[in-house]
């Protein structure tokens, strides 16, 4: 591996938005030490959805939390461009977490006291940034959630209140979305739109995402799928189908230890 004269990963030929080296996070301690994430390194091409799919409890969920900067590792370096959220202090993680990373919850976490548009605009407000109003425009043409900016959450649907979350995560045009189970709420339907709408982020604004699923269907919908297992990256496949992506987990239950 070349590194550059900071000692990071020197820039490969598509260009890298996100950056991970020797991350491991262990729970516990002695005999009851669960390693969730055991010395893990990505890197994450920018302008592609990048599906990441385990077992349960093969440390998927905590590899995104680490990677998002809401969980700090044990050991390890994470990288969002030229930014390093490890090693930061909480006051500064908040404030570089706010501008380079989106966050998209399998629940919507929106405030249910305010309006759609009041939560996209949260993070802004939030983190001092300047409110754009072309691009707030463009984030609701593109999720198709004009209706929604008068509504509370309360008075949305599941695929209504994910869409509004989705342009939440990316109204500070942060360098990568982490998705966390984004349709895990939701039905069939309304989750092939949201899947539909984190695949055009990627093709049409340029937009990284790295999404945690358990459906070998969303999965389909990324560029590549990582395949995880006791806290390692045990493999990946590039251009999924959901028959790709089923006989990969199949073989993944053969390299489980």
């Amino acid at each position: 591996m070349t590194l550059n004269q900071a000692g990071r990963p020197a820039a490969a030929s598509a260009p890298v938005t996100l950056t991970a080296r020797g991350l491991t996070k262990t729970y516990g301690t002695g005999d009851a030490a669960v390693t969730a994430v055991d010395h893990v390194d990505l890197d994450i091409a920018g302008g592609a959805l990048t599906a990441v799919m385990g077992p349960s409890g093969s440390g998927k969920t905590t590899l995104v939390h680490l990677l998002a900067g809401l969980d700090r590792p044990d050991s390890g370096e994470v990288w969002v461009g030229d930014d390093e959220l490890t090693g930061l202090s909480d006051k500064k993680l908040a404030r570089v977490r706010g501008r380079v990373v989106g966050f998209v919850f399998q629940g919507f976490n929106l405030i249910q006291t305010m309006s759609g548009r009041d939560n996209i605009a949260l993070p802004l407000r939030l983190n001092g940034l300047p409110h754009d109003e072309s691009w707030m425009a463009t984030l609701v043409e593109m999720l198709g959630i004009d209706r929604e900016l008068d509504r509370r959450p309360y008075e949305m649907s599941g695929g209504q209140q994910q869409r509004v979350a989705i342009a939440r995560a990316l109204i500070t045009r942060p360098r990568v979305v982490l998705a966390d189970e984004p349709t895990g709420n939701l039905d069939t339907h309304a989750s092939a739109e949201i899947l539909s709408h984190l695949r055009a982020s990627c093709r049409e604004l340029g937009q990284s995402v790295v999404m945690v699923t358990h459906d070998p269907a969303a999965a389909s919908y990324a560029s590549q799928v990582l395949l995880f297992a006791d806290g390692r990256v045990e493999g990946h496949i590039t251009d999924p189908t959901p028959e790709s992506v089923m006989a990969g987990l199949d073989a993944l239950a053969g390299v489980e230890r």
